[in-house]
C-alpha cells in the first residue's frame, strides 16, 4: 500500500499488498498465523462471521440530542454521509463486516481517514499490513502506527485513524485476539484432523494386526521384509490393489481387528465441543451458531432477543462510542451528536405486537391512513396524513380505540344519525361492469396461464410445469385489486343509501381481511386448475392439446363464474362491514336473501333467516359466499344477497 501524506494527512491510498500477520502456534511442528487460522478452522469462521454478519447488518443511524427527551435524525451531516458512503469501492454492509471480523480474528481493526476524489472517506487497513510503532514511547495510546506497503514502510500519525481494539492485559493500547485463548483446543481439533485425514489417506480400512502360530517355520529377516512389503502394496494405501478384499493369509496367520469406530472415537461430540467453546469465547449463545441439542422454538426466539441485548450490545457500544471519541471530532459541528445502531430492526415485533403496545402506550392510534396504505404498497389519498381519533378515545377516556366499554357495551360510537333513523333496511350490489371486470381478470390470468405451461410442456413432455407460488401470488394479488374495488363501491352505496357520509367508509380497515380472502381464492381456483390439467394429461398423447381442453373451459365458463362468486362474496361483506364501521353491531340485524329461481337446497333453507348483525348463520358462513366458513362447493356460483335492518 502506498500512502500520500502532507502535514499529518492521509492525502491518497493505493492497492495494498499482504504481509504476513502475527502468528498462532498450533503445535511444536505447527504454526498458523490467525487469518490462516480463519480459513481452516469452521468453528472459529462459523462463530467470526456470525458475528459480522449480523452487526453488519444494522443500520448506523447519526442524531443530534436535542434534549433529555427528543433527539433529531441527521441524514445530511457530514458524518452520516461518511458512514453511509465510506469510498468508492466500499458498501457500508461491506465496511462495517470486515471491521466486526478483523475484531473477531486479530481483537483489533483500523478505518484510515483519507480523501478520495476531494471528499472525505474511510479505507479499512487490513490488520496484516499494520503495527504499532516499537520505538513509540506513549504506553497509553498509540502515537503513530506503522504501515506496510508495496513500497516499504509509512509511519502515519494515530490521529488519522479510528482505532478499534479489544482489551489486553499486558499492553492497553491493543487487544488480545480470542484465538490466542483458543490455542489449546484450537490445537487439539486441528491434531484430530488431521489424524483423521491420514487415516482416510491411508485408505481407512479395517485396523488390526496378524498373528502367526508359534508352530510356524520361523521367518528370515529377509522373507519378513518380503512378506510385510507385499501386504502394504496390496492391501493398505492410497494405492493397494485389492483394497479393502479379502486377503489369503499364510502359514496358519490369522487376522485380529483392532480398530476405532467414528461413534467410539466421539468424532461428532468433539466436533460440537469445539464449536460451543469457539461460542462460549465470543459470549454467542450456542442455538445460534448451530447447535441445536437442547434448543426449542421458546428459548430460541429468547435467545434471539437475547442475542442483540447481551451478545451484540457491548460490540454496538464500542464502535459508537470508538466512532464518536476518534470520527466525529474531525468534523466541526459535532456538539451533541452521536451514532446508534438501529437495533429496533431487529428486536421489534410482529406489526400486531408494535401496533398494541404502540397504541396502549400513546392512549390513541399513532398511525395515519396514509402510513398504513404505505404498509400495504398503495398510493396515498386525499385527506389521509390526518391522524383520525374515535370520538370514544378521549384524555382520561378509554386507554385505546380496542378497549371494551364499561358495562359489557360495544366500544364502538353511537353516533346520532342513528337516532334519526329507528328503521331503516338496506342491501347494495356493484354495478353490472363489476361483475365483467372480476370475470375479465380472471379471463386474462387463466390465458397467461396457460401460455407458460404449454410452453413448459412443449419442450419437455415431463417438465415441471407448474408454479404454485407464482401462480397464487400472481392470482392473489390480481383479485385483491377488484375485491377493493368492488367492497368500496358497495360499502359506499349502502352508506348513501342510509342517508350516510360516504366518506365514513374507512378502506383501510378492510386491507388485512381483503388480503387474506384474495389469498384464499387465488389457492382455491389453482387447486382446481391443477387437478383439471393432472387429470387431462392422464393417459394423453399430446399434452399441449389436453392442455388447451382445460384452459378454454377456464376462460369460458369457470372465469364467468369466478367473478359471479367473487361479486356475491365481497358484496355481502362490504355491506356488513360499512354499517359495523358507522354504527356498530349492536341493535342491527342481517338477513340471507335468496335471488336464484333455482338455489341450493342448503341455501333455499335459509332464505330469510335473520341473526344479528356481528353473529353467523345457520351455516356458519358471516354472509354469502364467505370462505373463510364454507366450501367451495357453497360458494361457486352463489348470488344470494344479505340484507341489513337497522332498528
Amino acid at each position: 500500500m502506498v500512502f500520500a501524506v502532507s502535514e499529518g494527512r492521509v492525502l491518497a491510498v493505493e492497492k495494498p499488498t499482504y504481509q504476513a500477520p502475527t502468528a498462532l502456534r498450533i503445535n511444536d511442528d505447527l504454526t498458523q498465523d490467525y487469518a490462516e487460522v480463519y480459513r481452516k478452522q469452521p468453528e472459529v469462521r462459523t462463530v467470526v462471521d456470525f458475528l459480522a454478519r449480523n452487526i453488519a447488518q444494522l443500520s448506523l443511524h447519526t442524531f443530534r440530542r436535542v434534549s433529555d427527551t427528543d433527539r433529531q435524525r441527521l441524514r445530511d451531516h457530514p458524518v452520516a454521509q461518511l458512514l453511509g458512503h465510506p469510498n468508492s469501492f466500499t458498501t457500508p454492509y461491506e465496511q462495517m463486516r470486515s471491521l466486526v471480523a478483523d475484531r473477531g480474528i486479530y481483537d483489533f481493526g483500523v478505518w484510515l481517514k483519507t480523501l478520495e476524489q476531494g471528499r472525505d472517506a474511510l479505507i479499512r487497513i487490513p490488520p496484516t499490513m499494520i503495527r504499532l510503532d516499537e520505538k513509540d514511547e506513549n504506553w497509553l495510546r498509540p502515537s503513530r502506527f506503522i504501515v506496510k506497503g508495496s513500497r516499504g514502510e509509512t509511519a502515519i500519525d494515530a490521529s488519522n485513524f479510528v482505532y478499534f481494539h479489544g482489551y489486553n492485559p499486558e499492553d492497553s493500547r491493543q487487544g488480545l485476539s480470542p484465538i490466542e485463548t483458543l490455542r489449546r483446543a484450537l490445537s487439539e481439533a486441528w491434531a484430530a484432523g488431521q489424524m483423521r485425514e491420514q487415516i482416510l489417506r491411508n485408505g481407512a480400512r479395517t485396523s488390526g494386526y496378524l498373528t502367526r502360530p508359534v508352530s510356524a517355520t520361523a521367518w528370515s529377516d529377509e522373507a519378513r521384509t518380503r512378506f510385510k512389503q507385499g501386504w502394504r502394496n496390496q492391501y493398505q494405501g492410497a494405492s493397494a490393489t485389492e483394497a479393502g478384499g479379502t486377503p489369503v493369509l499364510e502359514d496358519g496367520m490369522t487376522f485380529v481387528p483392532a480398530s476405532q469406530t467414528a461413534e467410539e472415537l466421539q468424532y461428532v461430540e468433539a466436533r460440537k465441543l469445539t464449536r460451543e467453546e469457539v461460542a462460549a469465547a465470543y459470549h454467542i449463545p450456542p442455538p445460534m451458531v448451530g447447535l441445536l441439542d437442547h434448543a426449542t422454538f421458546g428459548n430460541i426466539e429468547e435467545q434471539h432477543k437475547m442475542l442483540y441485548q447481551d451478545t451484540l450490545g457491548p460490540w454496538l457500544t464500542e464502535i459508537q462510542q470508538r466512532i464518536g471519541l476518534d470520527l466525529l471530532p474531525a468534523f466541526g459541528d459535532s456538539e451533541g451528536i452521536y451514532v446508534e445502531f438501529n437495533m429496533q430492526e431487529k428486536l421489534r415485533g410482529s406489526f400486531e405486537e408494535q401496533a398494541a403496545q404502540l397504541q396502549t402506550s400513546v392512549g390513541a392510534p399513532f398511525m395515519t391512513r396514509n402510513e398504513a396504505r404505505s404498509r400495504a404498497n398503495l398510493p396515498s389519498i386525499p385527506g389521509g396524513d390526518a391522524l383520525i381519533v374515535p370520538l370514544n378515545v378521549l384524555e382520561g377516556g378509554q386507554a385505546s380505540p380496542t378497549d371494551s366499554a364499561p358495562d359489557g357495551q360495544a366500544s364502538y360510537l353511537r353516533i346520532p344519525w342513528k337516532m334519526a333513523l329507528p328503521f331503516a333496511r338496506t342491501k347494495a350490489r356493484p354495478p353490472a361492469q363489476y361483475q365483467a371486470k372480476a370475470a375479465e381478470v380472471l379471463r386474462k390470468f387463466f390465458a397467461r396461464q396457460e401460455q407458460t405451461i404449454k410452453s413448459a410442456l412443449g419442450a419437455k413432455a415431463d417438465a415441471d410445469w407448474w408454479n404454485e407460488s407464482r401462480w397464487n401470488d400472481e392470482l392473489s394479488a390480481a383479485l385483491y385489486a377488484v375485491s377493493t374495488l368492488i367492497t368500496t363501491e358497495v360499502a359506499r352505496k349502502q352508506l348513501e343509501d342510509l342517508g350516510i357520509d360516504p366518506d365514513e367508509y374507512d378502506v383501510d380497515r378492510t386491507l388485512a381481511y381483503l388480503v387474506a380472502a384474495s389469498k384464499s381464492n387465488a389457492s382455491s381456483i389453482n387447486a382446481a386448475t391443477k387437478q383439471q390439467i393432472e387429470a387431462a394429461l392422464d393417459g394423453e398423447d399430446d399434452p399441449v392439446d389436453a392442455v388447451g381442453h382445460v384452459f378454454d373451459v377456464a376462460k369460458d365458463a369457470r372465469a364467468d363464474q369466478g367473478g359471479l362468486t367473487l361479486v356475491t362474496a365481497m358484496s355481502a361483506f362490504a355491506s356488513v362491514e360499512a354499517v359495523t364501521q358507522v354504527a356498530g353491531p349492536g341493535g342491527a340485524t342481517k338477513t340471507w336473501q335468496v335471488t336464484s329461481t333455482n338455489p341450493r337446497s342448503s341455501h333455499a333453507r335459509l332464505d330469510g333467516e335473520t341473526v344479528p348483525l356481528d353473529d353467523v348463520f345457520s351455516n356458519g358462513a358471516k354472509w354469502p359466499g364467505d370462505t373463510s366458513a364454507l366450501d367451495v362447493d357453497e360458494v361457486a356460483g352463489c348470488t344470494c344477497d344479505v340484507v341489513i335492518q337497522i332498528g
